[in-house]
């Protein structure tokens, strides 16, 4: 390397594990569902109007993009030596220019502009006339073949096998590096398999009402297996629309789609196969069931896009979604669900619901944050949230003490005083769980921390079993 010689960096997929016009088109999505009609009105002026509009509306926030540590460093040797560096990218240039000033690492930097889309032979030649025909060009995708070929140095960073192939091919001194790993873990992750006990929800109407028959048992894994894919679809777009708030989160920001370990572009296909999936088996039930699972997807879908920033709101319908699959549960095998079920699930949950805030609350306070991120909630209303937390959990005890107290008890139950026994685990339980939460020890997920927790497990398994001896005895 001369001092005179530039180095010249591509952003998306080289200086960072993401693409900007997808983080600008989730970012701006999640605040407004006009967006896709903007965008494609935008599009009809060229992809650097699109790239503009997308821009202007996103609040991407640029200190926290997966930027790859291995090009950072490669830049940083590059400085330190003498050379001079330059960003160039096909974004647009409000972000190429926000990047390269929160990095300070870069001497030009240069995006698209002007109705001028700064990609592949429209790169090449604007790097030729800048830099002249020595420079070193760090990318990543086929679209920079021309710019490799007009380069001195080509480098390609995470590049895939075809694309090293050609560029090993040109008449360019060539260096390949790779600095992630096979993502095959990753898209595992993004689809939250813990998650899928929550959908254990769908069995409880079988055994409530006492009637665990082969055709229940399949029909409960068949609805098992609907939820939990329409659920990951979910879990997907969740992300997709959350990538701000998770990579400022001290545990979210390892999630595959925050953490660059799958592209964005990605996210879109994944979300939308996984839905049909879901609802092709969902079909296989009927009308009904069908009809709880768009609901579920409607609901979960605007949960993402806007209740959950909305105070209390957001509590109320997540307590439904978690009811939905006991719903779901009982359309799948035509068993009724009683009034008391729905009664002691809605304030359970409301309850379990309550504390998902409360955690995030705690963990606020814990960072220093005035709010929570993406929620409507200030850390001063801590105190609410935990009594909301505890009285409708104290709620659901009461409606289960209720229950066992009423003549409804007697068909299900020979022994119904073992109810009783019940309702003290889940006093104890739920208090426990409040406790926990306070003292900051909660996970984001209260139900995900039940399954790994032993005390709740052991709850669990007593309450299962007081419920049996109430049957049998």
């Amino acid at each position: 390397m001369t001092v005179s010689q530039v180095l010249v960096v591509d952003l998306d997929g080289t200086l960072i594990r993401s693409d900007m016009l997808h983080e600008t088109f989730w970012s701006a999505f999640a605040s407004d569902w006009t967006t896709p009609l903007a965008a494609m009105a935008a599009l009809r002026q060229g992809r650097a109007a699109l790239k503009r509009a997308l821009a202007a509306r996103a609040q991407v926030d640029v200190t926290s993009l997966p930027y790859d540590p291995a090009v950072l460093e490669r830049v940083r040797d590059w400085r330190a030596a003498g050379g001079r560096t330059a960003l160039v990218s096909a974004s647009d240039q409000q972000l190429v220019s926000a990047i390269a000033a929160h990095l300070g690492l870069f001497d030009v930097a240069h995006g698209s502009a002007d109705g001028t889309n700064l990609k592949g032979a429209e790169k090449a030649a604007f790097c030729t006339r800048s830099f002249g025909e020595g420079f070193h060009y760090m990318g990543d995708a086929a679209a920079d073949m021309p710019v490799w070929k007009a380069a001195s140095r080509a480098i390609t960073v995470n590049a895939a096998p075809a694309t090293r192939a050609a560029v090993d091919r040109l008449e360019v001194e060539a260096e390949h590096l790779t600095t992630v790993s096979a993502p095959g873990r990753a898209y595992l992750h993004a689809l939250r398999p813990h998650q899928w006990m929550k959908n254990l929800l769908v069995f409880v109407p079988m055994f409530t009402a006492h009637q665990m028959t082969p055709g229940n048992i399949l029909a409960s894994l068949a609805a098992f297996v609907a939820f939990s894919l329409i659920a990951s679809s979910v879990y997907v777009l969740n992300d997709l629309l959350d990538l701000s708030a998770d990579r400022s989160h001290p545990r979210k920001r390892t999630r595959p789609f925050a953490a660059g370990a799958i592209p964005i572009a990605q996210g879109t296909g994944m979300a939308a196969g996984l839905l049909l999936a879901g609802i092709l088996i969902s079909a296989l039930f009927g009308g009904q069931f069908l009809l709880v699972m768009l609901g579920y997807f409607a609901l979960t879908t605007g949960y993402s896009l806007y209740l959950k920033r909305r105070l209390v709101v957001d509590i109320c319908a997540l307590a439904v979604l978690y009811t939905i699959r006991i719903l779901a549960g009982g359309a799948a095998t035509d068993l009724p669900i009683s009034v008391w079920l729905l009664a002691f699930s809605i304030f359970l949950f409301f309850a379990l619901a309550a504390v998902k805030r409360q955690a995030e609350l705690v963990d606020g306070i814990a960072s220093g944050k005035v709010t929570a991120h993406g929620r409507g909630y200030h850390v001063d209303d801590l105190p609410l949230v935990e009594s909301m937390a505890t009285s409708a959990g104290y709620v659901a005890v009461l409606v289960m003490a209720l229950y066992a107290s009423t003549g409804d008890v007697n068909e299900l139950y020979s022994a119904p005083h073992m109810l009783w026994g019940i309702c003290l685990v889940l006093l104890y339980w739920i208090s426990r769980m409040v406790m926990v939460t306070h003292r900051g020890k909660m996970h984001d997920d209260p139900v995900v921390f039940a399954v790994k927790d032993p005390v709740s497990r052991s709850c669990v398994i007593l309450m299962a079993a007081l419920g049996i001896a109430g049957t049998v005895l």
